[in-house]
């Protein structure tokens, strides 16, 4: 797709003095809304979308205390150091080139994929994205507040990958132990549902799978999910079931700048972070069946477009995407019943 008037860049300019999130913590999704409405072949909607969603915005932190790079380790996790964050990853892309940088901060906040709800990986790979198409000054900018609010966010689930899994997704969620209906109920963001699940139940979600074929395991896992979706969505729990799409597949928009080894831990991760908001929000692993969906692509994108939401659009985006590699007609359900939920 050739630029057309770096909208992009104008978008992130609009952006640059906005905060990573606002209200009672919910994250910024302006850019990443941004570039998959130009993804999903809209550019001339990105700048009056995103001149209408900066309106909820609030101001950007400044930067106080200079993180060390010897000592950053000690700042991981704190969001009152994002700017600092920002900083620190703004020096980082001046000494190396931006696809190092992404595999090196991939392969260290891996197993934090749930962090900010899976945002900072969204944010972080939806910049490269954007990246791979043209190198900017404003599109490295966006990488390091991608990288910044995964680090300043930072958080696991219970779990460390020690061994290799045998099943796909498809068949391992069957045994992800699920939090109960009344828990389900509380009230509380993504990540505070997250915190609730324990080192003996889930602990060994992670090593369930066997991640040796990358293409086949996140295109089984993101259907996976999907149905997942499917299965469990109602008009309050859509938004944490999203995340379990679109933060697993984020990690596809990387793989290009993984090595093996770090797209390997990246995709167990995934799937980890993908099982942890499942936990937290459903009860059932797949639908009994899944309606045919007419729509053409056009008009799928039409209704997501229409909603004005920054979720549907960014789940359309995903969507689409793996219907593209593989067909299956569960994800253009899931977008369609997204868009209809989220409508405006």
């Amino acid at each position: 797709m050739a630029e057309q008037s770096d909208v992009l860049d104008e978008a992130l300019d609009l952006l640059c003095d906005t905060g990573p999130e606002f209200g009672p913590g919910l994250s910024n999704h302006g850019p990443m809304a941004a570039e998959a409405l130009y993804t999903l072949g809209r550019a001339e909607e990105v700048v009056p979308w995103t001149e209408g969603y900066k309106r909820n915005l609030q101001d950007a932190p400044k930067p106080g205390n200079p993180i060390p790079p010897d000592g950053w380790r000690e700042a991981l996790g704190n969001v009152k150091r994002v700017a600092d964050w920002a900083v620190f990853f703004e020096r980082e892309l001046d000494q190396a080139p931006w696809q190092q940088i992404v595999n090196t901060w991939t392969a260290e906040f891996a197993p934090g994929m749930v962090s900010a709800a899976t945002h900072g990986i969204i944010r972080t790979a939806h910049a490269a994205r954007n990246l791979g198409r043209n190198e900017t000054k404003e599109r490295l900018r966006e990488l390091a507040q991608g990288l910044a609010y995964w680090a300043a966010r930072y958080m696991t689930v219970p779990g460390l990958p020690d061994r290799g899994g045998s099943r796909l997704p498809s068949a391992a969620i069957e045994d992800v132990p699920v939090q109960s209906v009344e828990d389900q109920h509380q009230l509380g963001l993504i990540t505070h549902r997250l915190l609730r699940l324990d080192e003996e139940s889930f602990g060994g979600v992670i090593n369930m799978v066997d991640t040796s074929d990358r293409d086949a395991f996140l295109s089984d896992m993101t259907e996976t999910f999907a149905r997942a979706y499917l299965a469990n969505v109602n008009d309050a729990n859509s938004i944490g079931l999203i995340h379990c799409v679109t933060g697993p597949s984020a990690v596809r928009l990387l793989l290009p700048y993984l090595t093996p080894d770090v797209a390997d831990q990246a995709c167990a991760h995934a799937w980890q972070a993908g099982a942890a908001i499942y936990a937290a929000f459903g009860q059932r692993p797949a639908p009994e069946s899944i309606a045919t969906v007419s729509n053409v692509r056009e008009d799928i994108i039409d209704q997501a477009v229409f909603t004005q939401d920054e979720h549907a659009i960014k789940f359309t985006e995903a969507c689409l995407r793996e219907y593209d590699l593989h067909g299956s007609n569960v994800f253009l359900a899931a977008a369609v019943d997204a868009s209809q939920r989220l409508r405006s």
